[in-house]
């Protein structure tokens, strides 16, 4: 679906921009593959590893509206990445999260309508599942803007969908690389904030298939949630340094034991499908209801029961010690 069409990835420079530009030129021929990101460095670098003809490389903030209308003139599908993403960092400068993950996220969206853009997805996280933290909760409000803006759309073709899921294995930032940070640097000990914690585990590369795969599902307005497996902390540290001590630092301001990905409180929302749930929009759009229990390419889902609940904590898949070893071994860790 891809072939000799344009794509724009905002926040393009980061992990999911590098890993979803790559499967997008191994397996299609696309038209143009805009990367849209505010880090000039970032963007160098990438162009020294991207030289496919069809890549543009644009500067720029999702703050920006003008420039993101821009930037959208031509384009089919976009995916919408930009994010603040540090907890810590989102409750010291609550503003900041705010003007880049809600404005920002209304900015592409009225940006998409102008252009009459073909379909929308923007990723989001499960810290924006009952969220105790800033960024959740300015996550939060994004994946309401984007469900909405299917209501916004009016007759126009544009449509909007979000894609939720969890902790990315490698992705910079998370805990795999700072583990092998502090390996590299003979540190005396891991650190793991509870025993207890569990956090929902997915490749990069399981990422960007999942992504790619619901431009094809989506219909407009779902949140999608892919099913994945948990981790435990605590389990990761041992798989990657079985002799090393651990040290418990305790929970970190606005983390969770557990995350959650479909809340009990959305259950009569919930559908699953074989490899994915959905969460339906709560409200009604004007072209009247939408089947979402036939996808657009006919995949059948069935209603989860009331109260269930998609936790890390109470997973049915759990990956153990050696599950965690092939994957730190995939990825070179």
């Amino acid at each position: 679906m891809f072939n000799g069409k344009t794509v724009l990835v905002t926040g393009g420079t980061g992990s999911f921009g590098y890993r979803y530009a790559k499967t997008i030129l191994s397996g299609y021929k696309p038209a143009r593959f805009i990367i849209f990101s505010r880090d000039e460095l970032k963007q160098y670098e990438m162009q020294q590893v991207f030289k496919d003809p069809c890549m543009r490389f644009f500067i720029g903030d999702v703050r920006d509206a003008e420039r993101l209308r821009q930037a959208m003139r031509g384009v089919d599908y976009v995916i919408h990445a930009a994010a603040l993403k540090q907890v810590p960092a989102a409750e010291y400068n609550p503003m900041e999260c705010i003007k880049t993950n809600i404005h920002g996220a209304e900015n592409v969206i009225t940006a998409a309508l102008e252009n009459e853009v073909d379909k929308v997805i923007a990723l989001s996280t499960d810290k924006a599942a009952n969220p105790v933290n800033l960024y959740g909760a300015t996550k939060l409000a994004s994946d309401k803007l984007f469900v909405a803006a299917n209501n916004l759309a009016g007759g126009r073709r544009t449509r909007f969908a979000v894609v939720r899921y969890g902790n990315v294995v490698g992705s910079r930032g998370s805990v795999v690389p700072l583990y092998q940070r502090l390996l590299e640097s003979n540190a005396p000990h891991l650190p793991v904030t509870d025993e207890r914690m569990t956090r929902f585990w997915i490749t990069l590369q399981q990422g960007v298939d999942f992504v790619l795969k619901n431009f094809t599902r989506m219909q407009g307005g779902e949140i999608f949630v892919p099913k994945i497996p948990s981790m435990r902390v605590i389990d990761l540290a041992k798989a990657m340094a079985p002799d090393l001590p651990i040290e418990k630092i305790g929970i970190r301001p606005g983390e969770k034991l557990h995350e959650v990905m479909c809340p009990s409180d959305d259950s009569h929302l919930t559908l699953e499908f074989d490899d994915h749930y959905v969460i339906r929009p709560t409200i009604r759009f004007f072209n009247g209801d939408v089947n979402y229990e036939t996808n657009a390419i006919g995949e059948t889902a069935t209603p989860v029961p009331q109260g269930f609940e998609y936790s890390s904590g109470d997973n049915t898949d759990f990956l153990n010690a050696d599950d965690l070893k092939q994957m730190n071994g995939a990825l070179g860790v």
